[in-house]
This record gives structure tokens, C-alpha cells and sequence, in this order.
């Protein structure tokens, strides 16, 4: 963890992934994020992945480094201290994040009544407020149908939440836009970031909704081809595979050098009036060719030859290999990759590493990450520290079953 962000305080009422990732990065930037959940734990309490015990690794792995306090939401007072919660007093406060629909006891309106300078950051999944999730935007975007094999006839999904990782992303820039905006006009914000505009609006911005409309048609399955230049996966000669990317003419000059195919490649060069080194595009709209000829050549030698090669020469390539291989063997991505940590005291119980941010704050110190809380760690905590209750008002909060503690084994 890093602590530029130290003083901050942000409340977090929200479930699932954008809403979470979102608080965690802020987290892990130091700033001070106390999570609310109902008594016995939110809609993503149990979620998969979870350990042999049934404790959720995926909710361990959102909510590091948060303060966790638990409150009964169903109950009126549960949902007047969350709101409480939200809109307490301080410059470095006043900060909500959130996946609650707009109307309701968590509305823009009801926080600001509380508090004028509220800045709320409400992840959606459409715009219009109808419900959804990574899966069904990607579906109602096309994009399952530009994944998958060439010869697949339906759509194909993917397994990562891309959507959602970007919403957390873009709701903790959002967030922290509007608490420097707030700084120099005193204006609180009513920010919503729908999965759906995101979607929409990363297609935009990278060409694919000029593309269809230029063309008139949609992209074809590529299937492990790399779109608009070279690149496809090959197998070596000790049978591994590997993934070879050529965009910029170093790439390729690099790749053509170390799979000896100078002469070759300048004779189809010359059958076809092209330049494969000058333009990428033409790289991708010969690939076929380029691939018959990349093909034999990566497959008459052995990985071990062609990996250090292929560095010397500058190749971007990537060996393929399943997570469980890379956690274990990679020493670049996880085993000694210094934004991990191995951590003891996680809520589940094992001892597994951790990430910490992925951007590194040159010259400052990561410092020492912090496992998840226990569902309702630290609900006496905040209630005195944040609302000024005593000892007596949190007790029979308890007794009346308003807020919770962590539970008895936890």
C-alpha cells in the first residue's frame, strides 16, 4: 500500500466487482475505505471462488485493506446510519461509492439533503436504470460475436469481467476528478458510471462503431489472429506454444531476423508489390502467407533456443501457459513480482500472496498490505469514531439487531 491518499475517506455501500475494485484501489493508495453490509454478508458474501471452508476468495481479494462494519439494511435505522455513514462531517469526507439503483434510501437526493457537498459515484448497469452485468452488456454490444473460434456459430463469452474492472477503474478517476472539482467550487457530484456506457464508449474510442458503420458489416472471427496486424499463436519444436506479435517494424524486422526469413519474406514482397516492414496492415491482410511461413520455422526449433533470440532481437512474444503454471513458475508475473505479498491472516484463513497496486510510485515505499476485514470488524469502531455514539448507544444497537459485529469463529 501506498499512502498519498492518507486522510481520505471514502463509504462504500456496493456489491460484485466495479463497485469493490473501485474502493480497493483507493485503499490501496491509502485512503481510509469503510465498507457497509448487511448483517451476514451482501450478495457477493459467498461468491465464487470460494476455499474448502466456503469462505469467498473473491470477496477476500475486493476488500483488502477496508474497514468492514455491518448493519441491518432491511430496518429503517440500519439504512439511517448507512446514509449517516455516508454524509459524516469532514473536509477529506463526503465521499460515497455505491451500486444501490438511484432511487431509493441511497439516492443523490437523500445524501445531499444530509450533506450539500456529497459526492456520490453510483455504478449502473444501463443508464435507464435497468439491471445488468458484464455478461449481458457484453452481449448487447456484439462483442461474442468478434471472440472465439473462426468456425463457431453462436457467440462466445470470455471469462474476464473486463467491464467491471473498468468501471472500478474509471469510478475511483471519476471520484477523485470530482473531490479536486469540490476543492476549488465547494460543489458536491452526482456521478453514475453505467457498465453500459462503458462498453459503448470503449467501442467508440478504439474504432469498432466507425468501423461497422464504414463497412456496413460486422468484424469476422479472427480466431487467435491478432486484428489489423501480425500476430497468431505457433507451436516450437519441443511442442510449446507460443504467441508472436509483430505491430511496429522493429517487431518485425526482429521476427524475420531470428526465424531466418529474410530472403523468403523479400521474395513475397516482391510476388505481391508489398512492404511487410512499412505497414502493418498489410502484415494482417497477408497473414495467411506470413503465417505459412512463420509456422515451420518456429516449429524447427526448441523454445529454450528461440526465447533468448527472440529477446535479443526485440520479439514480442509470450509463452501460453495456465494460470495455476503461471502462479507458481512466473517469476515475473507472480513469484517475485514485488507488488505481491504473502499474507497469513486473511478472513478465510489461508495464506496465499496478494496483490498490491499495479502502478508503482517510483521512490516511495509500498508499504505493508492489509488482508480483508472480517465481515463487521469494525462496526463498534466506526460508529463511535465516525457518528460520535457511546458505549451505551452501541450496545443496544446489537441488542436491537441494528448493526453486527464479526461473528463468533470468524
Amino acid at each position: 500500500m501506498y499512502d498519498i491518499l492518507s486522510g481520505l475517506r471514502v463509504v462504500e455501500g456496493a456489491a460484485f466487482i466495479a463497485g469493490p475494485s473501485c474502493g480497493l484501489h483507493l485503499a490501496q493508495l491509502g485512503a481510509e475505505v469503510i465498507r457497509f453490509d448487511n448483517i451476514g454478508g451482501g450478495p457477493d458474501f459467498r461468491r465464487w471462488p470460494v476455499s474448502e471452508k466456503g469462505d469467498s476468495l473473491y470477496w477476500e481479494g475486493l476488500n483488502k485493506g477496508k474497514k468492514s462494519i455491518a448493519l441491518n439494511l432491511s430496518s429503517p435505522e440500519g439504512r439511517e446510519l448507512s446514509l449517516a455513514l455516508a454524509t459524516a462531517p469532514g473536509d477529506n469526507a463526503g465521499l460515497f461509492l455505491t451500486n444501490y439503483p438511484v432511487e431509493g434510501f441511497l439516492s443523490f437526493e437523500a445524501l445531499s439533503t444530509r450533506r450539500r457537498d456529497i459526492i456520490c459515484a453510483r455504478i449502473m448497469g444501463w443508464a435507464d436504470g435497468a439491471p445488468a452485468v458484464d455478461y449481458t452488456v457484453n452481449a448487447a454490444a456484439g462483442v461474442p460475436f468478434m471472440t472465439g473460434p473462426v468456425e463457431a456459430a453462436g457467440p462466445v463469452n470470455h471469462v474476464l469481467p473486463a467491464w467491471d474492472l473498468l468501471g472500478g477503474a474509471y469510478a475511483a478517476f471519476a471520484l477523485l476528478a470530482a473531490e479536486r472539482s469540490r476543492r476549488l467550487t465547494g460543489r458536491g457530484r452526482d456521478i453514475r458510471i453505467p457498465l453500459s456506457d462503458l462498453v459503448a464508449s470503449s467501442l467508440s474510442h478504439i474504432g469498432s462503431v466507425a468501423e461497422v458503420l464504414a463497412t456496413g458489416t460486422d468484424r469476422p472471427r479472427m480466431g487467435n489472429d491478432l486484428f489489423g496486424a501480425f500476430g497468431r499463436d505457433f507451436i516450437t519444436a519441443d511442442r510449446e506454444r507460443v504467441m508472436l506479435v509483430a505491430i511496429t517494424p522493429r517487431q518485425w524486422s526482429g521476427l524475420v531476423k531470428v526465424l531466418s526469413l529474410k530472403e523468403k519474406v523479400a521474395a513475397l514482397e516482391g510476388e505481391l508489390g508489398v512492404s511487410f516492414a512499412a505497414d502493418e496492415g498489410v502484415r494482417f491482410r497477408h497473414r495467411e502467407r506470413l503465417f505459412a511461413l512463420v509456422a515451420p520455422a518456429v516449429a524447427a526449433q526448441p523454445l529454450d533456443r528461440l526465447a533468448p533470440a527472440f529477446d535479443a532481437a526485440g520479439v514480442t512474444w509470450g509463452k501460453y501457459q495456465t494460470l495455476h503454471e503461471a502462479v507458481t513458475g512466473d517469476d515475473r508475473l507472480f513469484k517475485a513480482n514485488p507488488i505481491f505479498q504473502t499474507l497469513s491472516d486473511h478472513p478465510s484463513g489461508l495464506t496465499y500472496p496478494v496483490s498490491g497496486p499495479a502502478a508503482t510510485l517510483a521512490g516511495l515505499d509500498r508499504g505493508a498490505l492489509l488482508p480483508a476485514p472480517r465481515l463487521g470488524q469494525h462496526t463498534d469502531e466506526v460508529l463511535a469514531t465516525l457518528l460520535g455514539l457511546g458505549s451505551r448507544e452501541i450496545g443496544r444497537l446489537h441488542d436491537a439487531g441494528i448493526v453486527a459485529g464479526p461473528a463468533q469463529g470468524d
